[in-house]
C-alpha cells in the first residue's frame, strides 16, 4: 500500500510541477518579493537559508510526515486506512520543498505550487471523513471505500485552483471554501462517532488552524513588536501549519481506530 500512496502523491505532484512551470499561470497573482514576508533577507547566505527562520521551519513538515509514514498505527488499522494515513503522510513531507524553494528561488513555479499544493492537503480531511463514515456502517461497508473515491474528490481540489486564473482572489476562495469543508466534515463526523480525546484533537486542530491564517495575514503588522521580530508571523503560522496537520492526524486516527472497535464489537 506504500507504493500505491507514493504513487498517488508523486505522479500527480510532477504534472502540477511540469504545468507550474509552464506559461499556464502567468496571470495567477503571487508574491514574488522578498518584501512579501517581515523576516529580513541575509544576503551573505546561501539562497536556501537567506530566509533563515521561515526557511529552517520546513524541517517540522518533513518531521511530522516521517513521524506519521513510519510512527504510530491505529489498532486493527486496514489496508485502505494505512492508504488514506500515507499519503497524507508524504503530502506533508512533500510540501516542505516546495515552500522552501520558493523561499530561495522567488520564483513564480515553485509559488504557484505552494498555493496549489495546499488544497488537496486540506481535501484529505473530507476524504478520510468519508473513510470513516464507511467503516462505522460496517466492515463490509470499510471494504467497499476504494480508492478511486478518494482520486475523485482530490482531481476536484486540484482543479478547484483554476479559480487563481479567473480572478486576482481566485485561490483565497478556493482555500477558504478547502478550509471550511475541512472544519465542517471534521466536526459531522466528531457529533457522528467522536468521544472527548477526538473532541480535543480537533479543538486543538482547528485552533492550529486558525493561528496559522491570523499569524500569516499578521506577518509585517507583528514584527513591530520585539517577540516577532526575529521568529516572525510568518514563522509561527508555519509552526501551528504543522500542529494543525499533527492533530489533525491525531483526530482522524483516534475517530478510525474508534469505530473500527465498535464495529468490531457489534
Amino acid at each position: 500500500m506504500r507504493v500505491a500512496a507514493f504513487l498517488h502523491v508523486t505522479v500527480p505532484g510532477l504534472l502540477c510541477v511540469a504545468l507550474a512551470n509552464t506559461n499556464l499561470f502567468d496571470r495567477v497573482q503571487v508574491d514574488l518579493d522578498s518584501d512579501h514576508y517581515a523576516e529580513q533577507r541575509v544576503e551573505s547566505f546561501p539562497a536556501v537559508l537567506a530566509m533563515p527562520w521561515n526557511s529552517v521551519v520546513n524541517l517540522l513538515y518533513v518531521a511530522v510526515g516521517l513521524y506519521w509514514l513510519s510512527g504510530p498505527r491505529a489498532t486493527g488499522e486496514t489496508h485502505q486506512s494505512r492508504y488514506l494515513r500515507e499519503v497524507f503522510a508524504l503530502m506533508t513531507v512533500c510540501y516542505a520543498p516546495v515552500q522552501w524553494a520558493r523561499l530561495a528561488t522567488l520564483r513564480r513555479a515553485p509559488a504557484v505550487l505552494d498555493q496549489w499544493f495546499t488544497l488537496p492537503i486540506f481535501a484529505w480531511v473530507p476524504v478520510w471523513s468519508g473513510y470513516i463514515d464507511a467503516a462505522a456502517r460496517g466492515p463490509a461497508a470499510a471494504a467497499a471505500w476504494r480508492v478511486r473515491s478518494a482520486l475523485a474528490l482530490e482531481l476536484c481540489s486540484v482543479l478547484s485552483y483554476g479559480l487563481a486564473l479567473a480572478h486576482a482572489l481566485g485561490f483565497d476562495a478556493a482555500l477558504g471554501c478547502h478550509v471550511a469543508l475541512a472544519v465542517y466534515t471534521g466536526a459531522r463526523v466528531q457529533l457522528a462517532h467522536g468521544d472527548g480525546l477526538s473532541r480535543r484533537y480537533l479543538l486543538l486542530a482547528v485552533t492550529s488552524c486558525a493561528g496559522f491564517v491570523v499569524l500569516k495575514l499578521l506577518d509585517h503588522r507583528l514584527a513591530q513588536y520585539w517577540l516577532f521580530r526575529r521568529l516572525t508571523g510568518h514563522f509561527w503560522s508555519k509552526v501551528c501549519d504543522v500542529l494543525q496537520i499533527h492533530f489533525s492526524f491525531r483526530f482522524l486516527t483516534t475517530l478510525t481506530q474508534r469505530v473500527h472497535g465498535k464495529t468490531t464489537t457489534d
